[in-house]
């Protein structure tokens, strides 16, 4: 069977239609869609399996020498090209967008024509639903829009219609077709959710709904106010952020996968299918920043629906709609990606106290009032309610931005955060007329500056640490200038930038902090992880912060030559294999990559996380080779 295991993770290219998302190898393998929604049971896991726990692949049964990929310009239709000695075929697939309300009824259209020559072709249809789990009952059926195909498996059903549907392999559970693709030849395929098996949905025009997909891209990608250096980067990282919307909530996904191992083969597999109130200060700038304004407002809305309620119960994470219990679960039947497990479904961290999503609510809202967002009476009470419940809490010792598994700690960055909820607060009455007790919330901030200064700098390493009382270092300490804690030249900014540079940084990528043999006790887990994307845009900001912004745009161009073919990035990169690592795309890094260009060429300076009314015009920049040195 070819291709037993998943591709490699930069393999892999993403569609999604607003409510879910796909990811297609370069083989022509879509390998991974949840239906109906992001967070909902995949039908497609040879990600985190083999080809048994499904797939759909369309391509050619000859040895292929090339493979050719792109999105159309601006938008989210992936072309495949597969050149043999024989011939050439593209395969075309998209997922016209649903927007708003109404039933889910995610479509997957892929359409193969021949370009050139004579080209054999295999269908190898495998569905299973519930993760791999549960093999549906298949069969050819026939209503007013033709014959198809109708796979049921409880709750689940999915329509597949076709110009050429596959057949029966009794002794695989799958479905087959070997076919000869001519140059001119074009087949449809178009495969849809049913939320009921005994009303399908009926047949759609193939190129009609691809070409909807397109226009649906390309006119909201033409909104996009960038025209800078990397200019291809920045736009499909924002087309990146609004495919992983959930369009009824406003909701953004931090990835549509779980479980891709941060270290090959080991245990730091985690469900990203949900969202973390952290990326909500970051999504907002980088949206706004951009022109992207309905976008950042509904995002905004979100935040402030999920929040609200009593403080008390405030959670680093929610689901896509809102959604507060993630119970977290291990799907022992899938072996997982190249055999790291466990497999995770649903996020334990939900339940952990991290003081530092206090101070990115509070700081995201706060942008929101500084970029024009009308503040109204109601958010600005869940604020209030928050600040309240911070005032009885801010002292205790909490799990940090990392959400590690080991012990609570004082963290440096949840204390730098925690001044920023105070302070946030303080300029929403001082500069914005709202009614709060200012002078205790300016007492508190100044309280915790001190605090951080005292307990959270370690004047022998020249570094602020990762905790009070440590000697480990945390890439989350980069943020300080960008936060407006301290200028970016500040010596005690200077001297931390250094120490992270030679500690945590191999070449132009940066660890969140050192892990590996005998550092569990931070994290509570075992192996290395790979290097963080984010935290190397980060030290690329504090660069530019700093005054360096030579080095910093030059290894701004580096970092960005990391994305795969098609511009998308996961959530590590592991320096020794020179492979992403880590769930995909990742919402964090491309944020981060988003919000670098920001710093660098649109005039954001330290502390200043607000730039309004930008249009960003300057000479386009080459892109440069990333530097990504192999760990000492």
């Amino acid at each position: 069977m070819r291709g037993i295991g998943p591709g490699r993770i930069e393999d892999y290219a993403l569609l999604s239609d607003l409510r879910t998302a796909a990811l297609v190898s370069r083989d022509g393998s879509v390998d991974w869609w949840c239906l109906p929604r992001f967070d909902s049971p995949s039908c497609f896991s040879r990600l985190l399996g083999t080809p048994e726990h499904g797939r759909w692949r369309i391509g050619p049964v000859g040895e292929v020498i090339s493979v050719q990929r792109r999105y159309r310009p601006g938008g989210l239709v992936l072309e495949t090209e597969f050149r043999l000695a024989e011939g050439v075929v593209r395969l075309v697939d998209a997922m016209p967008p649903q927007e708003g309300g109404g039933a889910e009824h995610s479509r997957l259209v892929r359409i193969l024509e021949g370009v050139a020559g004579r080209v054999e072709v295999e269908l190898h249809w495998v569905l299973r639903f519930a993760y791999g789990d549960s093999v549906p009952w298949v069969r050819r059926a026939r209503n007013d829009g033709g014959e198809h195909m109708l796979a049921v498996a409880g709750p689940a059903a999915v329509v597949l219609y076709g110009d050429l549907l596959p057949c029966p392999a009794a002794e695989e559970r799958a479905h087959r077709a070997q076919f000869v693709v001519e140059a001119g030849d074009t087949l449809r395929w178009v495969m849809e959710y049913s939320p009921s098996p005994d009303d399908p949905p009926a047949p759609v025009d193939a190129e009609a709904e691809a070409q909807r997909c397109q226009t649906f891209w390309s006119t909201w990608s033409d909104r996009i106010r960038y025209r800078g250096p990397h200019s291809e980067e920045v736009r499909r990282s924002l087309i990146t952020l609004k495919a992983l919307t959930y369009a009824p909530t406003g909701g953004i996904v931090a990835a549509p996968t779980t479980s891709l191992p941060e270290t090959f083969g080991g245990e730091r597999n985690w469900d990203y299918r949900y969202c973390w109130l952290r990326d909500a200060a970051l999504t907002l700038l980088a949206l706004d920043d951009f022109g992207c304004y309905d976008e950042a407002r509904a995002w905004r809305e979100w935040l402030v629906r999920a929040v609200a309620g009593d403080p008390a119960n405030l959670q680093i994470m929610y689901g896509i709609s809102g959604e507060r219990h993630l119970v977290e679960w291990e799907v022992d039947w899938l072996p997982g990606y190249h055999g790291a497990r466990p497999v995770r479904v649903g996020n334990a961290a939900h339940r952990q106290l991290q003081l530092d999503v206090y101070g990115e609510v509070m700081d995201a809202l706060h942008l929101a009032r500084e970029r024009g967002h009308r503040e109204t009476m109601d958010s600005w009470a869940v604020q209030r309610g928050m600040m309240r419940h911070l005032e009885q809490i801010w002292t205790k010792p909490d799990k940090g931005l990392w959400e590690v598994r080991g012990p609570d700690r004082h963290f440096t960055h949840s204390r730098i955060m925690v001044w920023v909820a105070f302070d946030r607060a303080v300029r929403a009455v001082e500069d914005h007329g709202l009614p709060g007790p200012v002078t205790r919330w300016r007492e508190l901030r100044d309280a915790v500056h001190d605090e951080v200064l005292d307990r959270g700098w370690n004047a022998d390493l020249n570094s602020f640490t990762q905790y009070y009382g440590g000697t480990e270092l945390d890439a989350a300490t980069l943020l300080i200038p960008a936060v407006g804690f301290l200028p970016g030249d500040d010596p005690r900014m200077l001297g931390t930038l250094e120490a992270i540079g030679s500690t945590l940084k191999h070449g132009d990528l940066v660890d969140r902090y050192e892990t590996g043999e005998g550092r569990c006790d931070v994290d509570g887990l075992t192996g290395a992880e790979g290097s963080f994307l984010a935290c190397s845009f980060w030290f690329v900001d504090a660069l530019a912060m700093a005054g360096r912004r030579a080095e910093a745009e030059a290894a701004f161009g580096r970092l960005v030559a990391l994305v795969n073919d098609v511009g998308l990035l996961a959530e590590e990169y592991d320096a020794v294999s020179r492979r992403m690592c880590g769930n995909f795309p990742q919402a964090f890094s491309h944020l981060a990559l988003v919000n670098s260009a920001s710093v660098l060429y649109g005039g954001r300076v330290a502390g200043e996380r607000s730039s309004r009314d930008r249009a960003v015009d300057l000479p386009a920049g080459g892109a440069a080779q990333p530097d990504v040195r192999k760990r000492d």
